[in-house]
Parts: C-alpha cells; structure tokens; sequence
C-alpha cells in the first residue's frame, strides 16, 4: 500500500504569506496577520501528521496527502515547480515513471537532500530488501537528474540499465526525495505518473493499467487531496483525470481542477476557458479551476526564477483577449493557488483528523491483541520452559474443573453452551451419560438368550433426555451386530436350558443339579459382557480424547506447539486405553470363573421367585376346585380341605428333570442380575474411572515440563524466526501507535 502523506502550503514563520485582492494590491494588516494565524493552526497540525508519519504510521493508515495527477504532457511538473519553488528536473519524462514524493521541511539549517525508495507489496522478501536498502545523499538539485535515473534503474524499468525489454515500463515504487532546511516551506506532495490513454510503442496495455492502479491507489483514499491537472487544448469534460477524480469523490470535496497552457489554446476560444475558470461552464468542480500559464520550454531552458514566472503570468493574464472576459483572477496564477490550497488542506486536515485519531486507536487496539495471540516472548529455553509450564497449568486447570464438574470458576467461554442449548466440553455429564447408557444397556439387552424383544425405540426411554442424549444411544444401538441377543419364547428358552442340565449331569440324584449347571447356564448368558464393556471402554476414550482436543485447542493458540503436544498426549491417551482394557479383561476373566456372591440380594431373588412359583401353583390348584356353581367354598372340614389337598396334589411337578430346571432357572435369573450389577459398577469404576478418567489429570502437568530435556523444550516451544520478527515488528507498531495517539490527542 502506497505510504500515506501529509501535507500543507506553508510559509515560514519568517515568511509570511500575504494575500492579494483581485485587482494585485497587498489587503489588509489584519488579514495579514489572520493567514498567519491560520498557517501556525495548520503547521501545529501537519506536525502532528509529520510525528506519526516519521513512526511509519502512514504504511498502516491512510493520512491527509496531496497528489499531482493528470495526463501525460499535462504540465505537471510545471504546476509542482510553481506550488513549491523547486526546479523539479524535466529529463525525457522519467519522473512519471514512478511516483516521486517530495517532501519539504523548513528548518534554520542548511539543507540536506535525502532519496529512498518504498518497494511496493508486490515485491518479493528479497527485492524489497534491496530496495528499502537504496539511501542517498544529495549534495544538490543538479543531483536529482541522477538519482531519479538510479532509482530507475533498481526498480528494474524498462530502458534503463540492467533492465530487458520484458521489463515494465512503470513501476508501483515510490521514490521519497526528502529536502529538510531553508526552503521556507512545509510541504509534502506526491508527483504521480501520467494517465496514458492509448497503446503506443512504449507502453502496452498492461503499462497501462499499472499506471491506473497506480493513480487510483492514491485517489481512492479519502484524506487525498486531488490536483487534478489538465491541459486548456483539450476538452475538459473527457478527460480521464477528470473522470476518475469524480468516480473517487463524487462530492467533489476534495478535488482542485488546475487547467495549464492556455497560450496554446486557438484564438478565440478565450472565452470557454474563462467559463471553466469561473466555474460557470457545464463541467464544474465544488472547488472549482485554478488557470496557470507554465513558463515555455524556452524559458525553462534560460533557467527562470520563480519572481519572474509569476510576474509574467500575471501579465499575461491582465493582457487582451483574457481581459475582456471577465475571467476571476482569484483563481488565476500560482499565486492565489498556494493560499487556496492552504486554507483548504486547513479545513481538510481538521476534518479527517479526529478520524485519523479513531484508526490510530482501532489499530492499536488490533495490534495489542496480535501481540496477545502471539504469546509471551521465548527467545531462551528458560523462557521456553516457563510458557510450557504456563500451558501446562492452564491445561490442568481445565481437566481438573472438566472432571469435577465445577464450569462455574473458570473458562465460561470453553465450558459455556452453543446455539443448540448443548456443553460438549462438560466432561463429567458427557461420562455420566455414556455410564448411564452403558449401565441401562446392560440391564436390557446383554444377555445372549432372552424371552420376548424390547422394541428399541423404547429400549433408553429411561434416559433419553437431550438430543445430545439421543445421539450417543444410537452408539449403542447394536441390532446390526452378530452378537446381537437372540430372542426367543418361553417354551424355546426352557428347552435351551434342558439342554445344557441334560450336558451337565453328575452324579446328583434326580431333580437335584450341580455347580456346573448354573455356571455354565450364566457364563452362555453372561457371554456377551466383554464385548458390549469393550466397546464402552472406546466411547469413553474417544469421547475423553476429543476433549483433550478441544482443551487443548483452548489453552494454545500455535498450532504447531498445539501439534507436537498432542503427539505427547496421545501417546498417553493410548497407554491410558491399553491399561484400561487390561483391566476389563481381568473383570471379564473373574466373570469366567466360579459364581461367587456374597449379595444378600441373590437368596431375596431366589426366595421371591421361589414363592413367586408357589403363589402361581396355588392360584391354579384354587381355580380347579370349584362346585356346581363354579364357586370354591374352603372351610376346615375334612371333606374341603381333602378336596383342596388333592387339587394341590395334581399341580405338584412330578418330573424331575422339569423341578431341576425350574430350580436353575431361578438360580440363572437372580445370580444374573445380581453379578450384571456388579459387573457394571466394576467397569465404570475400575476400567473408565481409573484408568481412562482419573488419569487425565496426569497428562501435562508442569512436574512432566520440568522434566524435559532443554533439547525437547526447544523443539516444541521454540518461535520461528517469522514469528519472532513479527513481534518485532508489532511491538514496535505499537510503541509507536501509542506515541502517536498521544501526539494527536495532544
């Protein structure tokens, strides 16, 4: 982006500017003393722009400027030369070229002539080094003619040396010549390339559009002041300066037409220039038209003082045919330009000022948070060592409030709810609820026989409470899965269980059974546990992982440090898995071996099914003793309970191999339920709680930062060198940021 400037028409506090009324006499003391009034206003101001310019502030934000822009051949350098009194060098037209930024300072010393050149962003890392590196002294003005063709020629434009016929023929870089001491003006103006209109053997059309990129840049910016300068030979309405300045202010506020050559316009055609001097012709501008008349080549050649032009122009302005037209000499000849301008850079300098102030501050506010993305510096490994410490801390601060369940104290932000009403980073209900859907599961569907079949809409009624909810029972919907419960009636499950009592007959006497029924009946049952348990185990996991994920992600901001201690964590994370189900399988060995209880829940349940059976045969045994009128009358007589006795009788199961299996199937079903608990609170407490869970506290901690060779610290905490230097280069913006603020709030 092309470097912003100030500007301003000043005289010195030794040279005071004097107006004119319109016929030439000098007006009054008290105006006199009123314009320099205004100058020490506007100079205190264009100091202020000066300060924060010096602190580069104009790379970032766009400050007041005036710019020279026109058509090639338009007299521009002219119009320069008569603003500033500078012999701006004419030498075959290199100057439009390239930008060229003059820049007047006024001081009692003698004066020093700088030149540097600003690379444009186009350029590469290396080129714009070389570029920025180009400084010169100039002893004089004769030596601007050299500079400008060095300048040329480090910018690689065409027809210069060491640049091919490929190269362009204009460049997007600037050249700063910078004049401080005796010059009796403050001043800063951007002499701009002309606008060339058609493809001609030098420049192509893509020498063309560079110089429009190159002109719009400046006038795009709303704190550019636009001298828009065209030729009286040709129509002023099409001109393209003219064109371009309307379609960047359409308000016309900041625009100054300057219409040069009028001696060489025809005879007779005095009359429509005086028309658009006084602002009277059908193109007009807010501010209207300055008329100028630049000394003639001839005159140039003979070295004409400054007095002298603006003696001549002056006469020829008094002079027949422009006389008798009426034309307003207010606004004709350099010397009622300068004043102009600096009233008018005046007003506009006080208008975008308090802007200017707000950018500087909205910048410096974005400027402290880059810095605060950037992290604390780390140029040691000390310092390397203690920003992993502080992350670790952080870390740890999260996993302690995640697996508490404390979200109030500490990153609202990270704990907080999204649009959907849902905290995914609420660790300790996300683990809850996974428990309890493994819990529920278990309790519904982990036998591998079972009677009936549980729609599975209806299967987590219980705990479906949440969208979120809903979709980690679908984790556990299994009804795809080969292992699913094969479901059965009574009759097939009776059968089933025959079968594996007539398998597992001793030397027990009928109607009686053995250890070996009963566990091998709950080992088939139970035979599905590991699975349904293992694949809880790596819900657990992933969910706990994507935690630490997101964690992570919270507590640091470089990716790749977030990088390389996530390769640490996940090589953790894996142990924690493989140690968790190491443990699992030792559980599920237990379960294996011979069914031990202790449960006092376990006689309850076979108690409660034994009379759960005999309640059942009496039910039935009443049912079957009945009169003639389909009534039972018990009483204590011999002849009602003997009838009584004799229906009990007949529902008295006299196969043994039926009582048998009866007995076991009680034993089967309240050992199940019993064990199927245990084994449930065993898994989440001993599998997900202390090995998954409790050990994420351990993950990085800052005991495993101290612990870290100064070679592992340096590899993952170390800056590279883009980002040290863009704190470099922050730091400093926002040191001078702060200075400027202060400077304009001054």
């Amino acid at each position: 982006m092309i470097n912003s400037l100030s500007v301003s028409i000043l005289k010195s506090n030794s040279m005071n500017l004097k107006g004119t009324t319109t016929d030439g006499r000098m007006d009054t003391l008290g105006a006199d003393q009123l314009n320099t009034l205004q100058s020490i206003t506007v100079s205190r101001r264009l100091n202020q722009i000066d300060r924060i310019r010096a602190k580069g502030i104009g790379d970032h934000i766009s400050l007041p400027q005036l710019v020279v822009c026109g058509a090639q051949s338009a007299g521009k350098s002219s119009v320069l030369e008569g603003i500033t009194g500078l012999p701006f060098p004419r030498q075959d037209g290199v100057c439009t070229k390239f930008a060229t930024e003059i820049i007047l300072r006024h001081t009692q010393n003698e004066i020093s002539i700088t030149a540097s050149i600003i690379p444009h962003n186009g350029r590469t890392a290396a080129t714009a080094d070389e570029l920025r590196n180009y400084r010169r002294r100039l002893s004089g003005y004769d030596e601007l003619p050299e500079t400008i063709n060095d300048a040329a020629c480090c910018m690689g434009i065409r027809g210069f040396v060491g640049s091919g016929d490929s190269a362009p023929a204009f460049s997007a870089d600037v050249l700063r010549i910078e004049v401080v001491g005796d010059v009796g003006l403050h001043l800063t103006v951007v002499d701009l390339p002309g606008l060339v209109s058609v493809e001609n053997e030098e420049h192509d059309a893509h020498d063309i559009k560079l110089v429009e990129d190159l002109v719009d840049s400046y006038l795009q910016s709303s704190r550019t002041i636009i001298l828009a300068v065209v030729q009286a030979t040709n129509d002023i309405a099409t001109q393209p300066i003219i064109q371009r300045a309307r379609h960047f202010d359409r308000a016309g506020e900041r625009t100054v037409g300057i219409i040069t050559k009028p001696d060489l316009i025809n005879k007779g055609t005095e009359g429509r220039i005086a028309l658009l001097t006084n602002n009277l012709d059908s193109t007009r501008l807010k501010h209207g038209f300055f008329l100028l008349k630049n000394p003639s080549p001839q005159q140039l050649e003979e070295g004409i003082s400054l007095s002298e032009r603006k003696r001549q122009e002056a006469d020829f302005f008094r002079s027949p045919p422009w006389r008798e037209h009426g034309i307003d000499l207010s606004r004709v000849g350099v010397d009622r330009l300068q004043p102009f301008l600096q009233s008018l850079l005046g007003d506009h300098i006080e208008r975008e000022l308090p802007k200017v102030c707000a950018e500087v501050r909205l910048l410096l506010d974005k400027t402290k948070v880059q810095l605060q993305d950037l992290g604390q510096e780390r140029s040691t490994v000390s310092e390397q060592r203690f920003f992993l410490s502080k992350l670790s801390m952080d870390f740890v601060g999260l996993i302690q409030a995640a697996l508490d369940g404390t979200y109030q104290h500490i990153a609202s932000d990270f704990f907080g709810y999204d649009e959907n009403g849902i905290s995914r980073n609420r660790l300790r209900g996300q683990i809850h609820t996974l428990n309890s859907l493994f819990a529920d599961y278990m309790r519904d569907k982990s036998q591998k026989r079972k009677m009936g079949r549980v729609p599975i809409d209806d299967l987590f009624e219980s705990s479906a409470n949440s969208e979120e909810d809903r979709a980690k029972e679908d984790k556990y919907d299994h009804s795809a899965d080969a292992d699913e419960p094969f479901y059965m009636n009574e009759t097939e499950f009776d059968l089933w269980i025959k079968k594996i009592y007539r398998n597992t007959r001793g030397l027990e006497l009928p109607g009686n059974y053995n250890n070996a029924f009963l566990t091998e009946l709950f080992h088939e049952q139970s035979s599905r546990w590991p699975a349904i348990a293992k694949r809880h185990i790596h819900r657990v996991h992933e969910e706990t992982s994507t935690f630490v994920t997101r964690a992570l992600a919270h507590v640091v901001r470089e990716e790749h440090i977030r990088r390389d201690i996530h390769k640490i964590l996940d090589r953790s994370l894996q142990s924690n898995l493989d140690t968790a189900l190491d443990e699992l399988r030792n559980l599920c060995d237990d379960e294996r071996a011979q069914l031990i209880t202790y449960n006092h829940y376990y006689t309850d349940n076979i108690q409660k099914a034994r009379h759960d059976r005999a309640n059942t045969i009496l039910e039935h045994a009443l049912q079957s003793v009945s009169d003639d009128w389909g009534k039972i009358h018990v009483s204590n007589t011999p002849h009602d309970l003997a009838k009584l006795l004799g229906s009990l009788q007949n529902h008295v199961v006299v196969n043994m191999e039926q009582q048998a299996c009866e007995e076991a199937k009680a034993g089967l079903a309240a050992y199940y339920k019993v064990d199927m608990k245990t084994f449930v609170d065993n898994v989440c407490r001993q599998v997900v709680e202390r090995h998954i869970v409790r050990n994420l506290r351990h993950l990085f901690t800052p005991t495993d930062v101290l612990a870290f060779s100064d070679e592992e610290v340096e590899l993952i905490a170390s800056e590279p060198n883009s980002r040290q230097d863009r704190r470099k280069e922050l730091k400093i913006l926002e040191k001078h940021l702060e200075e400027s603020f202060f400077e304009l709030r001054s």
